[in-house]
């Protein structure tokens, strides 16, 4: 019925309709204006529930309608859609066209019941009254209730569209950073290498006669410092966004060699951490500041987010072409449990950091999962492949 309201609507106008010609039908058949009861009980009665239909998609149009085949329908005595058909009609105006609108239908209502009070000179007119009064203030009362249920509905669906749009917003913002900064770094690295190969190439220069060996392996350098560069260089044009960090301080970069310092630091900083490195001696610069980046990130979230007294591992491997890293805490031991609705795991992919990580995998083509770790704590696993020659 919420997602078709028309639908719901039509069946109530059709209940509403047979009722009300079944009343019709147990009263008696007598002539109505000399023509036969069916000739004009079906259409009036007809008339009378056919605008409910309609009174969420155009509430002043149905209201004013009903209104007016009320008047015909209840001088006939045809049942009670015309009394239904009011006071629903009084509550979709409230609440589908405001309170103004709403005061203006029942005034109208007040003087077309008055007028019909009038004409017809009951002897119950006090009774009249008051039920005409209990049954506005009803209808009104609820129209309200309802009325503002959806306004706070249409508030609250608001409100969280515009914090989807700025959580986004904020997520992109942190990619742009995260892109520049690691694109501030690549330029260090290529910087890196062209001064070694200047550096290289003057000295062949002056070795090319009195010793060409050394000339040989000077040269056989430049090559392939060069051929790293220029793999640097690639991927320092792909993810280049903005220079805004012109006046920030150029420091040397850390590297996969640094991690033992790293670890040493987490390790004064109450996180006991157990460090496993395999030979990773001829990893490009690139990379080698993406694993050191990655583990620094998924220590501090540890560090952060685990709690106290738990412990974290790290692993990184290189197999082939291919340096796996693989960062691991227990949680203090704590097996995870169901985040509540509308809470999240603040490491659940969507943080700043795990955003930067993400992006320093993907510049050099490699993966990255986060997650739950088997049995408690959590997890962090990347794969960068190596590319000397590229």
């Amino acid at each position: 019925m919420r997602a078709h309201p028309m639908a719901g609507d039509t069946v109530f106008a059709v209940l509403l309709g047979l009722f009300d010609l079944l009343l019709f039908t147990a009263d008696g058949l007598d002539e109505l204006g000399g023509l036969p009861p069916w000739y004009v009980a079906v259409p009036v009665d007809i008339a009378m529930v056919l605008p409910l239909v309609f009174r969420r998609k155009s509430p002043l149009w149905s209201a004013y309608v009903v209104l007016v085949l009320s008047v015909v329908h209840a001088t006939l005595a045809l049942g009670i859609a015309s009394v239904a058909g009011l006071a629903l009609s009084i509550y979709s105006v409230v609440v589908y066209a405001g309170r103004r609108q709403g005061l203006i239908f029942v005034g109208a209502v007040v003087a077309a019941s008055a007028l019909q009070l009038a004409l017809e000179q009951t002897d119950e007119l006090g009774i009249s009254v008051l039920l005409l009064a209990f049954g506005i203030a009803l209808c009104w009362t609820l129209g309200e209730f309802v009325g503002a249920r959806r306004a706070y509905d249409v508030e609250v669906e608001a409100r969280l569209h515009l914090l989807e749009t700025e959580r986004d917003q904020a997520a992109r913002i942190a990619v742009a950073e995260e892109r520049g900064r690691i694109a501030r770094e690549l330029h260090d690295v290529v910087a890196h290498a062209v001064s070694v190969m200047v550096v290289q190439a003057d000295g062949a220069s002056y070795a090319i006669q009195s010793n060409p060996e050394l000339a040989q392996r000077a040269l056989q350098t430049i090559s392939e410092t060069g051929r790293g560069a220029l793999g640097e260089l690639r991927r320092l044009l792909d993810v280049l966004r903005s220079d805004d960090a012109d006046g920030e301080p150029r420091v040397p970069q850390p590297d996969a060699h640094a991690l033992a310092e790293l670890a040493d630091r987490m390790r004064a900083a109450g996180v006991p951490v157990d460090l496993e490195l395999g030979e990773l001696g001829d990893l490009p610069a690139g990379v080698s500041l993406g694993v050191y980046r990655i583990v620094q990130e998924s220590l501090t979230n540890t560090l952060k987010h685990a709690g106290r007294g738990a412990t974290a591992a790290v692993r990184v491997q290189r197999t082939g072409d291919l340096v796996e890293v693989l960062v691991s805490d227990d949680g203090a031991g704590r097996v995870p449990q169901l985040v509540p609705a509308g809470r999240r795991d603040p490491r659940l992919p969507g943080g700043n950091g795990l955003i930067g990580m993400r992006e320093r995998a993907h510049v050099y083509g490699g993966t990255l999962d986060v997650g739950p770790a088997p049995g408690g704590g959590w997890q962090v696993r990347a794969a960068l492949p190596v590319r000397l020659d590229k």
